[in-house]
């Protein structure tokens, strides 16, 4: 009697619990985002990586390392993780990948590192990705921690590693395609009505705020720099052959140069961004690390699984915005190039394998900035991010925060 019955349960309960399986699962996939559809061959193209040891970033290593690309990875401290190198070099049949020692808090490494490379005699560079401000930083305040200046020289390194290295890519020959990445957190929109681009950062009520500045001020950077490449001038473009498979057909309004910068926002990911928020990160420091935030983190586990990306759905945006066409050639295996494809547009801002508009309102306080001809260059307003001249407001925030910083590394040390 007793098997009778827990058959006939079985029998209406099957298919509840199946219909939950699969409404769970699509849900999953949903929350997990779009993959990119676009591959792209990257053997003997270098590239720089930083924040490369991060959940994100060792899946971006092993992603770019699978497609030949060669790969100098920044860290602090190359010896720790010289066993993921050679692991890595394994996995994937790539011996061109490297740890090169720079640890992004302190300016003088960052000048060092730069140096080194520009001196080398092989200074090609196809690409810098820069992933370390991706990771959260700031926690509740019952898990309260300081990290204000940790925001700030994220940012600033990234300012500061981009201009230290643009004489290697503004004389890289002109048909070369150059991206430059910059991986943000998804927060930025939280700051778009009292956003502040000044160092040090204002704090503010919120965590979530306090990221989102950064974010949108990393955005807004990265989309003025287009600008000015976009006004730097313009070499010849050496025109292709008839028949040939890589056919120039880039128009001014599409893309101005062959340097590219884009930011990305890989979206809320559980090991990056939800497990640093609750202090449940490993590598945290002693001091940082909280036993009570890693037990909610496994309180949470499921339902984090189900609503938060792995690393390898986050990286299908930076992969995206990576292998997509630049305006700049557009391959075709006919005389007529084929311009009913996705093309990358320089200075956006991809979430989700997609471009994303973002409306900055410009402060109704006036701005003091510099005129925009002061180096010779004319720099033309286009609106988006709130345009040139919060892009110039901006520019001069990163360098007068970076003058601040150095100095204080030097008090420092």
């Amino acid at each position: 009697m007793l098997e009778l019955v827990l058959r006939v349960v079985a029998h209406r309960l099957a298919v509840p619990v199946l219909v939950v399986l699969v409404v769970l699962a699509v849900l999953r996939a949903l929350l997990q985002g779009r993959s990119t559809s676009r591959e792209r061959d990257l053997h003997d193209r270098t590239l720089i990586v930083t924040g490369a040891f991060s959940p994100l970033g060792l899946c971006l290593l092993q992603a770019l390392a699978q497609r030949g690309a060669r790969i100098i990875a920044l860290t602090p401290e190359p010896l720790a993780v010289a066993v993921i190198v050679s692991l890595l070099r394994t996995t994937t049949s790539n011996e061109h990948i490297f740890a090169e020692q720079c640890d992004l808090n302190n300016p003088a490494d960052i000048h060092t590192f730069c140096t080194q490379f520009l001196t080398k005699s092989d200074t090609r560079l196809d690409g810098l990705i820069f992933a370390h401000e991706y990771q959260h930083i700031g926690v509740p305040s019952f898990l309260r921690t300081t990290d204000d200046d940790e925001r700030d020289e994220k940012s600033l390194a990234t300012f500061l590693m981009t201009t230290l290295l643009l004489p290697a890519l503004l004389v890289a020959p002109v048909e070369r395609d150059i991206r430059i990445l910059t991986v943000v957190n998804p927060f930025y929109a939280a700051a778009s009505t009292s956003f502040s681009p000044t160092f040090p950062t204002p704090t503010p009520s919120s965590i979530f705020l306090a990221e989102g500045h950064r974010s949108l001020r990393t955005i807004i950077l990265t989309r003025h720099l287009q600008r000015i490449f976009d006004a730097l001038p313009k070499p010849q473009i050496p025109k292709a052959e008839t028949n040939a498979s890589s056919v120039p057909v880039v128009s001014g309004r599409m893309q101005k140069s062959n340097l590219v910068a884009v930011s990305v926002s890989p979206g809320i990911s559980r090991l990056d961004t939800v497990s640093r928020l609750l202090n449940a990160d490993w590598k945290l420091s002693g001091s940082s690390f909280s036993w009570f935030g890693l037990f909610l983190y496994i309180l949470f586990a499921p339902v984090l699984y189900l609503t938060t990306k792995s690393p390898k759905s986050s990286i299908q945006s930076v992969l995206h915005a990576l292998f997509l066409p630049t305006p700049f050639k557009v391959l075709s295996s006919t005389d007529t190039p084929i311009v009913q494809t996705e093309l990358l547009k320089p200075g956006a801002l991809y979430a989700d394998c997609a471009t994303v508009k973002l409306d900055v309102p410009v402060p109704s306080t006036s701005i003091n900035v510099t005129e925009n001809d002061k180096e010779g260059i004319q720099i033309e307003e286009d609106g988006e991010y709130g345009g040139e001249k919060v892009g110039r407001w901006v520019w001069e925030a990163y360098e007068t925060g970076l003058k601040v910083w150095d100095k204080g590394k030097d008090k420092s040390d």
